[in-house]
């Protein structure tokens, strides 16, 4: 996240990678979820709605929750807002270590594929020159005339 005060709806919801209809729908079933309005009506999350926006897409997406458990964990999570945030960091910090990870496995298959297309295209060379070496040649011999 930048240092901005306010996202936009379009950037909210690129932000979670949901439809703008879904946070449009949490606002109204989260009463925590409060949005300021500029003039022309459009709805500006600020930093703490951002957080909001990520415990509530952690209960409902990744925890699977219904509306009524997410709200009920939200509840606790006030009452322990420390917790519920430090657990949002760790998951956070924990998701991108793992797609580094993911990174990091599909860089060493490319890397292994390539090694043994190498080792393949080595084998095969070594192949073909030793069969040209051990092929046989015809023995030239002269036509005669017993050979008509």
């Amino acid at each position: 996240m930048s240092d901005k005060i306010f996202y936009t709806m379009g950037e909210v919801a690129e932000m979670f990678d949901v439809n703008a209809s879904l946070i449009r729908y949490w606002g109204t079933q989260f009463s925590c979820l409060k949005p300021q309005r500029n003039k022309k009506g459009n709805r500006l999350f600020s930093k703490s709605d951002i957080e909001t926006l990520k415990l509530i897409y952690h209960y409902v997406k990744e925890r699977g929750m219904t509306l009524e458990g997410a709200k009920r964990a939200l509840r606790g999570d006030r009452s322990q807002d420390k917790t519920g945030s430090a657990n949002v960091e760790l998951m956070e910090r924990l998701q991108s270590l793992r797609s580094m990870l993911i990174a990091v496995r599909d860089s060493l298959d490319e890397q292994a594929e390539v090694a043994a297309s190498k080792v393949a295209e080595t084998a095969t060379a070594e192949a073909e020159s030793t069969a040209v070496a051990q092929t046989p040649k015809p023995a030239y011999r002269e036509q005669t005339l017993f050979d008509w």
